[in-house]
């Protein structure tokens, strides 16, 4: 029976004692891959070669060969439980170097474990980067917040830097097979799920198991249930799921779209979404991972193969619409998913856009419409999925939920519609009497289809009501939640921009990503170096790393609402300008044009500018610094007026200052 924690796992005098041959087999019939490469079968001997040298003079301890660590969709080379001490160990075979790349990777690993395995929260960890072939360095061991900051070794010492961490350190006695076994609550960044669902992961495996964030494979469940019975009753179907910012409506929309892409079963599906950012960073990111993997079996993929693969089921939705219109050609897919559904465009609004730029004049329908007559060419089943998020439309022409509820009773009342009681909010219904969106539709109310847990905050649930509260101006109800959440998720205030980058810099190691955010319409933000008109490469400024300065990193390029909706970073610095400003006792919505500010009047351009804020605020999975500029005088644009009473109302709420 197949190991999936560890490929191998074994007291460390048995692993003495046990011959080369015996624990590679182990290693080997525990790996899940269709074929290992030549070279990693070399890189296991190699190994197991350095470990038993190494460790020849060890009595006490447990060692584990590719121990899992699931929201990476990876696994350590080796784990050495010894004087109750976590060691983790990541090989580089045959380098002369000591890679920072590798450094970030074996930090990674240990934040990883701290953060969502339950054992590891109070155990001391101890990353270890070994470049077998590297020269000998001198390590200073140096802690911080229960881990050591990674030590370098080459073949040679690897016993004799653990035992300089033992004599240091005098831990508390735990159970090594409890640790091994111990129950792991991750809460993967989007990228990172999209990752390892296309590697063959599903949700459970990535994803936390505990009750608040169950809801995850409940929904999916819950979903794949509904397409069943459409299938087999011939049924055309459209199912609403609504969820909190940050719960994972996203990550249940790729996980079906990945498990129901058999076309062989006559039910292809497709993850369509309007986000650009979003699927030009998944599309990237899954290319660049499936680069990689085929790297590491030996085998040579081109970026531009690998992106033609990983776009087939992640697609633009405004090409996949094109594709139908002025046509009657049936879709391939039998499920589609709409991501972000409330972001959809109006008659009016895809009308212009059809008339000036694809020349197709008197378009009749909404886009909701248009999408929903599409899969309705279907003679026998469709399903239709849509990702809804409350509060988060963000752009003029958007026709939020309603739209999709008018399309259902003009054109395809005999469609059935599977609701979520949520729906009847007024973030939702923008206004609308809910009784008449559904009058004469065939609705059917399903709890499961809501995602009431955040996952993106995964220090806290309650970030997401904190912001709407904060948004709202009630005072009581923000500070209490502030309060709640303040020791696990931090959040300061500061008027200098350089205090805000060092103290999220201070704050992160490994890879843990940080970058610079900022509304769309925040203008004059530029004297203080933030340009948000600025175009960048949001494939770069997501997923490069740190020696790279177009990516977040720098904090040299700062991304809108527009390019952050629907991704996620662990922490933020969220650069607050004088379009959105609290008066005192309400916010005041403007707008800058030429050289001045405007009044935004607009209750609809009012609203977008609100969620604006509300995406920016929400997207930090860890943390998060607010940076209010001071302002100047002598600026007619930059009055200390327009910044202060945000600034002290945000600071009255409870929020640290800097």
């Amino acid at each position: 029976m197949r190991n999936l924690r560890t490929y191998y796992s074994a007291n460390v005098s048995d692993f003495l004692n046990q011959s080369e041959s015996s624990i590679l087999g182990i290693i080997h019939s525990n790996d899940i891959s269709a074929e290992t490469s030549i070279q990693q079968s070399n890189t296991w001997r190699q190994e197991v070669q350095i470990l038993k040298e190494q460790f020849n003079d060890f009595t006490e301890g447990r060692i584990l060969f590719e121990y899992t660590i699931p929201r990476m969709g990876k696994r350590v080379d080796a784990v050495f439980l010894h004087k109750n001490i976590v060691f983790l160990l990541e090989f580089k075979c045959g380098d002369s170097e000591y890679r920072c790349s590798t450094y970030d990777q074996v930090y990674d690993y240990a934040l990883d474990l701290r953060n969502f395995q339950k054992e590891s929260h109070n155990k001391l960890l101890v990353p270890i980067m070994i470049s077998t072939a590297a020269f000998k360095i001198e390590n200073d061991i140096v802690e911080n917040e229960r881990i050591i900051e990674p030590l370098r070794c080459n073949s040679a010492n690897i016993a004799e830097t653990i035992n300089a961490v033992a004599a240091r350190y005098d831990e508390k006695d735990f159970d090594y097979t409890q640790w091994e076994n111990s129950e792991y609550l991750p809460t993967p960044t989007i990228v990172e799920a999209a990752q390892a669902l296309y590697r063959g992961h599903n949700v459970h495996d990535i994803t936390r198991s505990d009750a608040g964030a169950e809801n995850l494979t409940i929904t999916t469940d819950e979903i794949n249930k509904i397409i069943e019975y459409s299938k087999q009753n011939h049924k055309k179907s459209i199912c609403f799921v609504t969820g909190v910012p940050g719960a994972g409506k996203t990550l249940v929309g790729l996980n079906i779209a990945i498990e129901r892409s058999n076309a062989q079963e006559g039910e292809h599906a497709v993850f369509l979404s309007g986000n650009y950012p979003l699927v030009n960073v998944l599309q990237e990111a899954l290319a660049r991972d499936k680069v990689e993997q085929e790297k590491q079996n030996g085998n040579k993929l081109s970026k531009k193969d690998a992106l033609r693969s990983t776009s087939a089921f992640i697609q633009i939705i405004h090409k996949y619409r094109d594709s139908f219109v002025g046509n009657s050609n049936i879709p391939p897919e039998r499920v589609a998913i709409f991501d972000e559904a409330q972001r959809a465009w109006t008659h009016e609004m895809i009308a212009k856009f059809m008339a000036t730029k694809k020349g197709v004049t008197d378009f009749p329908y909404s886009e909701p419409e248009f999408l929903i007559s599409t899969m309705d060419r279907h003679q026998d089943w469709a399903v239709i999925i849509c990702l809804v998020g409350g509060g988060q439309e963000i752009n003029t022409g958007e026709a939020g939920l309603p739209e999709w509820f008018d399309s259902l009773r003009r054109a395809f009342p005999e469609w059935d519609v599977y609701i979520t009681p949520e729906l009847n909010d007024n973030e939702y219904r923008r206004g609308r009497d809910w009784n008449d969106m559904v009058s004469n539709l065939h609705t059917y109310e399903r709890e499961k289809l809501h995602l009431a847990t955040s996952i993106r905050s995964f220090r806290t649930p309650n970030l997401a009501a904190f912001i709407k509260e904060m948004l709202d101006v009630d005072v009581e109800k923000s500070k209490t939640l502030l309060s709640s959440i303040k020791e696990k998720y931090p959040i300061v205030l500061t008027r200098d921009l350089n205090v805000a980058k060092n103290w999220v810099k201070n704050r992160c190691q490994g890879t843990t990503r940080y970058g610079l955010l900022a509304s769309s319409g925040g203008m004059r933000l530029k004297p203080e170096g933030i340009f948000v008109k600025n175009d960048i490469s949001v494939e770069n400024w997501f997923l490069n790393g740190k020696d790279d300065v177009r990516s977040s990193y720098a904090l040299e390029d700062v991304v809108t609402e527009f390019d952050i909706q629907g991704l996620e970073l662990d922490y933020s610095i969220v650069a607050w300008d004088a379009d959105f400003r609290f008066d005192g006792q309400k916010w005041t919505y403007n707008s800058f044009v030429g050289n001045k500010w405007n009044v935004v009047r607009s209750k609809e351009k009012q609203l977008y500018l609100k969620n604006a804020y509300r995406v920016l605020l929400t997207r930090a999975r860890q943390g998060m610094a607010i940076f209010v500029p001071n302002g100047s005088n002598t600026d007619k644009t930059r009055k200390c007026e327009y910044y202060d009473k945000t600034y002290e109302y945000l600071k009255n709420l409870g929020i640290d200052t800097l």
